[in-house]
């Protein structure tokens, strides 16, 4: 693995690290839980350790732009899956639009 593709993969692991922040936070109701409140915390700490460990090889603005759009993409789905939020063609629409730029964007480093 190229050290540009380890980069990568650790700022994946940090988006990843902010869809569990999310759903610790869905899941503290209020910061009145204590373990989901803990880990909404512990894992928002490590997903901006991660970025900024990412961000030694990956340019700013991409970077930042994947790391959240991937992160809100992942809020939006397990919303859907497991929270009862609205599933919608406009939601579909949306999300794919994320996506792509997410996916657009990390393509665009691809020989940076």
């Amino acid at each position: 693995m190229t050290r540009s593709a380890s980069a990568w993969a650790v700022l994946f692991l940090a988006a990843a690290l902010e869809i569990l922040m999310g759903i610790a936070l869905k899941l503290s109701e209020g910061w009145t839980r204590p373990v989901p409140s803990t880990v909404a915390v512990a894992s928002a700490l490590g997903s901006i350790f991660l970025l900024a460990m990412a961000l030694r090889q990956l340019p700013l603005g991409v970077a930042y732009v994947v790391w959240t759009g991937s992160g809100a993409a992942g809020l939006i789905l397990v919303g859907m899956m497991f929270f009862g939020e609205g599933v919608t063609i406009t939601r579909w629409v949306f999300l794919s639009l994320t996506l792509a730029g997410v996916i657009g964007l990390r393509l665009t480093d691809a020989g940076a």
